[in-house]
């Protein structure tokens, strides 16, 4: 952690906590905060989603004509430079989230990703273009999606966390993944009545491949107008007012002020502990997560010979399920803490992919619930780890910083291991084909970076229950300010050197505050 010193010119040494210092933050406001932030992520994850449940039919529709397994790890490759371009986007749209606003990026990068997402599915195939040179604008819509990308999750969970009261964050906060989740499953549901309604229901053989697969990504352009009406709505988070009007008023010179604005380099040389220590938890959590949603429709396909259709109505009560428990860990970790979920999360990954994987390989023989079992498997530590990622990742930063911060930190971790991940997976497997070891390939590289996570969360201060680094403490009513205050000086979890004490009543008011 740097040496945070809060500025004499904004908090004063020895300044105490007052009442009009706390952030009062309206119900009616934080549930239409999250409420938008929800819908957004929902869609920005059911159109990744769509693409990896597609991966096998696309690899049909964009590279016919090469052999089967390079054309699949073409397909995949697809998935992977969608990523490689997400730390552009997160450089580019993180300091501007940190100078006009979050709400004002939010809108622009799901307005991007539902018009990249439609257009791929107005793509002419390969045997309809004449050549699988059809791939080189597949990629860049898909790069245009990642760019999007490296914008929308880093700034929603920096909304989301800035607008959820301290003693609740963690419930508040893992809401916004609950969104990712569902928009996987919603992605996997899509797939599976579009591929049982055009080939089962309608008989037409070869439909998915001639034209239903354009579907689910045409389905982007009126889930893409819902989320951005919701969008529009949204308010900005008081904290980030609060931070904004003290760098306008009296612009800090110290880097290590935490209301300083930083430029790439500074923040990087500032806050280099907080990069690593956020990349080393993403990449867990990422390769994990990925592994379930991403790649698995593939491996079940692929290495395992089970249909399309299954694959992709396996993967969806398993999302359903760990979808509605994250709020519940969510809560626990405000009781106990954001480490020791992390723990869990670490734990449970290095404990249990190996018998999940173990477990599949019995699929064929055993059926479709023994798909069910090992991907719940896969489920649990998945849910440890992302249950927190909104609540506890935008808290190593402060907030004149966190969207630039959460910018750099998630968006290098997605793209150099979660993003990669069905393609690495895929390519592991393949370079150990006929080996006893093959099969498990994926499991041993989620828990490699579970192990060097497990350093991470050792390193990590706690965050939990506690205001956010470079803000004031956020509440739902008056009688909590008044008895934060009252009680600040037995409290542990307040520290006001790390507060921007200086205030605005009149414009607090406005915001919605005590």
């Amino acid at each position: 952690m740097p040496e945070h010193t809060s500025g004499t010119q904004h908090a004063p040494s020895g300044r105490r906590l007052e009442v009009d210092d706390v952030i009062v933050v309206e119900p009616a406001k934080m549930k239409l905060a999250l409420r938008g932030a929800f819908v957004g992520n929902f869609m920005e994850w059911y159109d990744f989603g769509i693409y990896g449940y597609l991966a096998v039919t696309m690899t049909k529709v964009f590279t016919a004509g090469m052999p089967d397994s390079l054309g699949l790890t073409v397909t995949l490759l697809g998935f992977a430079v969608s990523f490689l371009v997400r730390p552009f986007g997160g450089l580019i749209l993180g300091p501007i989230g940190d100078r006009i606003g979050r709400q004002k990026v939010l809108y622009f990068t799901m307005a991007i990703m539902a018009i990249s997402t439609a257009l791929i599915g107005m793509l002419p195939s390969a045997a309809q273009a004449g050549g699988f040179w059809i791939i080189i604008p597949l990629y860049l819509l898909k790069m245009t999606q990642g760019f999007s990308t490296g914008g929308e999750f880093a700034g929603a969970t920096t909304y989301v966390s800035e607008f959820s009261p301290d003693k609740d964050r963690g419930y508040w906060a893992s809401k916004l993944n609950v969104g990712s989740y569902l928009g996987f499953a919603a992605g996997a549901t899509v797939v599976a009545l579009t591929t049982l309604t055009t080939e089962s229901l309608l008989g037409i053989d070869g439909a998915m491949v001639e034209w239903g697969w354009r579907i689910p990504f045409l389905l982007a352009i009126p889930l893409g107008a819902i989320a951005i009406y919701f969008r529009m709505r949204i308010p900005e988070p008081p904290g980030f007012e609060e931070t904004k009007e003290l760098q306008h008023e009296q612009p800090p010179t110290d880097p290590h002020d935490l209301q300083y604005r930083h430029g790439l380099g500074s923040l990087i040389r500032v806050y280099w502990k907080q990069i690593l220590i956020g990349i080393s938890i993403v990449a867990a959590e990422g390769t994990a997560g990925y592994a379930l949603t991403s790649y698995m429709p593939t491996y079940l396909e692929k290495d395992l010979g089970i249909s399309n259709l299954n694959a992709a109505i396996a993967t969806v009560p398993v999302l359903v399920i760990m979808s509605l428990l994250l709020p519940t860990i969510g809560r626990w970790s405000d009781r106990v803490g954001r480490r020791r979920i992390y723990f869990l999360a670490t734990g449970s990954s290095l404990v249990l992919m190996l018998p999940a994987f173990l477990i599949l390989q019995t699929a064929p023989q055993a059926g479709m619930w023994v798909v069910f079992l090992a991907l719940g498997i896969v489920a649990i530590p998945v849910a440890f780890f992302v249950s927190m990622t909104a609540s506890a990742l935008p808290a190593l930063f402060p907030t004149a910083a966190r969207f630039s911060g959460m910018g750099i930190t998630y968006n290098l971790a997605a793209s150099l291991f979660a993003g990669t991940t069905p393609l690495i997976a895929d390519l592991l497997v393949n370079a150990t084909a006929g080996s006893w070891i093959s099969p498990f390939m994926p499991a041993l590289w989620i828990m490699a970076f579970s192990a060097i996570a497990v350093l991470a969360v050792l390193a990590m201060r706690e965050t939990g229950a506690r205001p956010l680094l470079g803000s004031v403490p956020t509440v739902t009513t008056r009688e909590e300010a008044k008895e934060l205050v009252a009680t600040q000086d037995e409290n542990p979890l307040i520290d006001t050197s790390t507060m921007p004490l200086r205030v605005v009543p009149a414009r607090r008011r406005s915001a919605g505050r005590g």
